[in-house]
């Protein structure tokens, strides 16, 4: 079945979605059958061919989630399971399901396992790609489900990172769906920082947005704890931009301006024979300047710590088994 868009003409595509899951032994069963019975539905209404599939990513859990997932895809060929060595986080998690899928699909969305991120919304991505969109983005509404703090510093951060000139997606957590050149074009980038919700949308391929509710959790509880959170926004911040660099740059010009003024002040007044203490004076440079020196350090750290982690070319993540089709292959 072919649909045509002016010039473009477009199969309908074999779908995969691409699951990351660390310790969800609460919900994964339940997510299995949520995701089974919608890509069923969108096979029956011709919007995927058969042959889409789930495709879990074991991020190194430590509860029962992979002997969970084991028996769901053993039960069901339209799961398998990707189980990597160790825990790499969630980026990795993702990258290296996508990664795999990409030889087989012919575009791959990626969704969390805590149901939180509408499934229904698959429609609307669909639609975005049979429109001619290489790359479309699952946005939440509102952040009406956050706390106070969360919905406070998620707001601080996109306008931290769009100042910085990010072009990440405000809003947007990695639901996204990619078409196969788009996971051609990711695969020719090589650095072992990940941070893909600011990496993609620099290959300039056509994109658009799909905005959803976001829904509570089936089961369990968040798994992206606050020190996760505040690794990826540095993450972000570092991996995507050097304007902090320049910045200290400024900074240190100013500093220097200010230091010249003090010290024609002070000349003035030696001059004039004033007997000024200056103990206030002292005590406040020293705290700026040290302070601004300490941060300066701590940020030019980050990125030294950056080169340092690219310069070993490690690998990303690592591939322990992968069970296809019911059966499990040794990486």
């Amino acid at each position: 079945m072919v649909k045509r868009m002016g010039e473009m003409m477009r199969e309908i595509p074999i779908l995969y979605l691409v699951v990351p899951c660390y310790n969800e032994e609460e919900v994964v069963e339940k997510t299995a059958s949520v995701m089974k019975e919608k890509l069923e539905r969108l096979e029956r209404e011709h919007k995927i061919k058969k042959g889409s599939r789930i495709m879990f990513v074991n991020d190194g859990s430590k509860d029962d989630t992979l002997r969970l997932l084991h028996e769901i895809a053993a039960k069901d060929n339209i799961f398998s399971v990707v189980s990597l060595a160790g825990n790499y986080g969630h980026q990795s998690a993702i990258l290296a399901g996508m990664m795999t899928a990409k030889e087989h699909a012919d575009v791959v969305v990626t969704i969390d396992a805590d149901l939180q991120q509408d499934i229904e919304a698959l429609d609307a991505f669909l639609e975005k790609y049979m429109a001619g969109c290489e790359v479309v983005y699952g946005v939440r509404n509102d952040r009406h489900s956050d706390g106070i703090f969360k919905k406070a510093t998620a707001t601080a951060y996109y306008n931290l990172m769009h100042l910085l000139g990010s072009r990440v997606i405000t809003n947007h957590a990695d639901y996204r769906l990619l078409s196969k050149k788009a996971l051609d074009a990711l695969a020719e980038y090589q650095e072992t920082n990940l941070f893909l919700r600011g990496l993609i949308p620099t290959m300039g391929f056509a994109s658009d947005v799909v905005y959803f509710d976001v829904k509570a959790r089936e089961a369990g509880h968040s798994k992206y704890t606050l020190s996760k959170m505040l690794t990826l926004a540095m993450d972000g911040i570092t991996s995507m931009s050097v304007r902090p660099l320049r910045m200290i740059g400024g900074l240190g010009f100013l500093v220097f301006l200010f230091s010249m003024v003090m010290c024609v002040i002070s000349l003035v007044d030696w001059a004039m024979g004033n007997n000024v203490p200056g103990y206030t004076t002292t005590l406040i440079v020293s705290l700026l300047i040290g302070g601004i020196t300490l941060l300066s350090l701590g940020i030019i750290g980050e990125y030294i710590g950056k080169i340092y982690m690219e310069t070993k070319h490690r690998p990303r993540y690592i591939i322990d088994t992968v069970v296809w089709h019911g059966s499990e292959e040794k990486e």
